[in-house]
């Protein structure tokens, strides 16, 4: 990644092989590749699992890079080196080459990676996401991934996800979702009318609708419309199911139990017998009832006895609750003056407290006044001396005591210009070691932005637009660089965005150093929760940018990031606390010459 100046003279990040062709031409240019116009129908499960955070399922491919049926011959510089496919989340390496995700991690799992671009060695920190690269990747056009179905239709990659929720000709399941079969989107209403075997349909007996696979279950066991012959065969074949409990009462072929069964009558026969059982044991029945009346009669009596017992003790029980409820009451009453009481003593209480702090007070001043009135008594005793020596003086001679004073005055305004300078010198002195105090020489800033909200603020305001970090060093004889920060956003990212940028400064070892400036840079959002999900990214410097030439002013134009990171991810998560966000910069200083 390098530097290209935005339309108000800044400069943000764009690819390294689009600026800076004298560093492209030193890489090794992968081969034109020609992508297979067909793919497939199945290269595309929908099933596949998403390969980052964010993006739809089955959207990214598990291995390798993007195989879509580009509308135009994607550029060498979208391929990766290992598969020679579009780059799928491309990663960039130190040696300045691009590769899929999953093709630099199989690299990287081996013993002693290199790149095969170039055989350089590779190494796992010095690799960082190419974000540009992945959205101009993102933009390309593509045919629909149902094109082998046929559709037609041609959209930026990043649109694929949203084409395919919509597209009449991608294959879907069932929605009824227990049919196992796939269609186009646009077969759905066929399918469901006349294929599908859990397809709605409606009971032709009692006209309720149900899926088809169930409807001979349903007629076997529930349907109660549906025509059943009696268990006792009678002469009734065929009834619906709901009369069958009721022809049961009524069936002449129907076993059935004497109603004087709970009673004592053991009987059982078919419903022809039974009115012939119920006319000749009519006396045995009344017999049974009459057993049956006694016994429940005794039973009544033995309750109204218990009953009895036990209403006399109901009026002890009744005074005796009586009583509780009266103790309950008192006890509240109590209660209720136990709290006035403590209310009370908590007034006493803070109003004694007031008067302690008030009393504190009075005795802090009184030794204030005290020690003024010592320092009076000193200043006093002094100008008593002084004025001693001076009458005693005078006695001596009269025009002795004004030519002492004259000089005493011109010595004391003396010493007070002194004490003017070494104040400005002192401060100016304090200035220069809070810079040094904080000043960093490994080519590392950790800026710490106190009252993010006030600053937010003013930069909506527009009263400071933007921030500067003290400046920090490759070494102590290196590079002088400092952060440049637009808390509301800046260019592309105004009002939607923070806004981050590196900058060069021009330093007193600049005649020593190599130009341009060409060390990897790396802009950091600290994470100040648990998770430590630091927001970066980095880029390579253009040498033929002026941005990177040695200074002749005292800061050369800014280089970075617009849009770093948006304003809702930075005040939703963790990157704000107690009203402070951290910034790392870092610059590599692994390959810098001695100066």
């Amino acid at each position: 990644m390098s530097a290209g100046r935005s339309a108000d003279g800044r400069e943000v990040q764009i690819p390294l092989q689009q600026v800076a062709p004298s560093l492209a031409t030193s890489l090794t240019v992968a081969p034109p590749i020609t992508l297979p116009s067909h793919r497939p129908a199945n290269l595309w499960p929908p099933s596949d699992p998403a390969g980052s955070q964010g993006v739809p399922a089955g959207f990214l491919p598990l291995h390798e890079g993007f195989r879509d049926h580009f509308v135009e011959t994607p550029e060498p510089k979208y391929c990766c080196e290992v598969c020679r496919l579009v780059l799928c989340q491309p990663r960039q390496t130190e040696c300045g080459h691009r590769f899929c995700q999953s093709c630099i991690n199989s690299i990287l799992s081996q013993s002693n990676p290199v790149c095969p671009a170039d055989m350089e060695p590779l190494f796992k920190d010095k690799i960082f996401r190419d974000v540009c690269c992945h959205r101009e990747i993102m933009a390309l056009k593509v045919y629909c991934r149902s094109e082998p179905n046929g559709c037609q239709e041609q959209m930026s990659l990043h649109q694929i996800p949203d084409h395919l929720n919509v597209c009449p000709f991608f294959e879907v399941p069932c929605p009824l979702g227990k049919c196992k079969e796939r269609m186009m989107r646009k077969d759905i209403p066929d399918h469901l009318n006349w294929k599908c075997k859990h397809r709605e349909t409606t009971c032709e007996f009692c006209k309720t609708k149900m899926p088809l696979t169930e409807l001979p279950k349903h007629k076997e066991t529930v349907c109660p419309a549906f025509p059943v012959s009696c268990p006792n065969h009678c002469s009734f074949s065929s009834l619906p199911r709901s009369e069958l409990s009721n022809h049961q009462h009524d069936c002449p072929k129907a076993q059935v139990s004497c109603q004087f069964l709970h009673y004592g009558c053991t009987f059982k026969g078919l419903n022809q017998e039974m009115r012939q059982h119920e006319s000749t044991f009519a006396a045995e029945h009344l017999r049974l009832m009459a057993n049956r009346n006694s016994l429940l009669e005794n039973k009544v009596e033995d309750i109204k006895g218990e009953m009895m017992e036990r209403y006399k003790v109901l009026p002890a029980l009744s005074s005796r609750l009586s009583e509780l409820e009266n103790q309950n009451e008192e006890l509240r009453d109590k209660n209720r003056q136990m709290e006035q009481k403590l209310t009370t003593m908590q007034k006493l209480m803070s109003s004694h407290s007031e008067k302690l702090l008030e009393v504190e007070l009075e005795l802090r001043s009184l030794r204030l006044l005290r020690e003024e009135v010592e320092d009076l008594r000193g200043t006093l005793e002094n100008v008593r001396t002084r004025l001693s020596a001076l009458e005693q003086g005078g006695r001596t001679g009269t025009g002795s005591s004004s030519h002492t004073l004259a000089p005493l005055e011109t010595q004391l305004n003396r010493h007070d210009d002194m004490l003017s300078v070494h104040e400005i010198r002192l401060a100016d002195m304090d200035l220069r070691f809070q810079v040094l105090e904080t000043a960093s020489y490994n080519g590392t800033l950790i800026w710490k932005i106190r009252d993010y909200k006030r600053r937010k603020q003013e930069a909506v305001a527009a009263k400071t637009l933007s921030l500067y970090s003290q400046p920090f060093y490759t070494g102590y004889f290196g590079y002088k660089m400092c952060a440049r920060v637009y808390l509301n956003g800046d260019g592309m990212g105004k009002g939607t965005h923070l806004s981050l940028f590196f900058v060069v400064m021009r330093g007193e070892y600049d005649a020593l150093l190599p130009w341009p400036f060409k060390q990897k840079v790396t802009l950091m959002l600290m994470d100040q929760g648990p998770s430590r999900k630091h927001l970066g990214d980095a880029f390579k410097p253009d040498p033929n940018s002026s941005s990177f030439r040695r200074p002749a002013a005292e800061m050369n134009i800014a280089s970075g990031c617009p849009l770093f990171v948006s304003q809702s991810v930075l005040e939703t998560g963790s990157y704000i606390k107690d009203d402070t966000i951290f910034i790392k910069v870092t610059v590599d200083t692994s390959d810098l010459p001695d100066p």
